[in-house]
């Protein structure tokens, strides 16, 4: 059984750096959320704002950190929970983004859609940062690896969704279409 619960930044934090495989500490935190298992921590999930300028639109968040130990439907419970909490907030889409050689099993599991692809590329690349780095070397860097990407997205209403919710309350109205 998975339980969930809210996380503090510096606990996700901690979390991610003991377990995450390719990311450092990341920047632009608005929540995060927390998945127990007999009293133990097996992921979290952390949601913060787009990386990308073109998203941030105030309502748009990003899935800037998804951390399991392995625990079995850890994740996707995590992505579904981030979810249903950012489109409480008002958010109106929620983006993540996994790298090119990862299949993105969680994210279908918890209904999201594969969206776009993108190439990787130093964050500063291509914008004003790089005038930064060169006058303050070694104070920026990126979070993560330089990789190829794919970015998967949800929003609220999605025909999916509707079909989530009847399966979970057969008693719900069917959406008219």
């Amino acid at each position: 059984m998975i339980d969930l619960r809210p996380s503090s930044r510096d606990e996700a934090v901690e979390i991610i750096r003991r377990w995450h495989r390719h990311h450092k500490r990341d920047v632009g935190y608005k929540f995060a959320i927390a998945a127990e298992s007999e009293g133990e921590i097996v992921g979290v999930v952390v949601v913060g704002r787009p990386k990308a300028q073109q998203l941030q639109d105030g309502r748009t968040f990003e899935v800037t950190r998804l951390c399991t130990n392995g625990h079995p439907n850890a994740a996707s419970r995590l992505l579904g929970a981030a979810r249903r909490a950012a489109f409480a907030m008002g958010v109106r889409r929620l983006v993540s983004y996994t790298r090119a050689d990862e299949e993105g099993v969680c994210y279908k599991a918890a209904g999201w859609e594969r969206v776009a692809e993108t190439r990787g590329r130093a964050w500063d690349e291509h914008t004003d940062s790089a005038r930064v780095q060169q006058a303050l070397p070694g104070v920026l860097g990126s979070t993560t690896e330089i990789v190829d990407r794919v970015r998967w997205e949800t929003f609220p209403g999605r025909q999916r969704d509707r079909q989530l919710t009847r399966s979970v309350d057969r008693s719900a109205p069917r959406a008219v279409e």
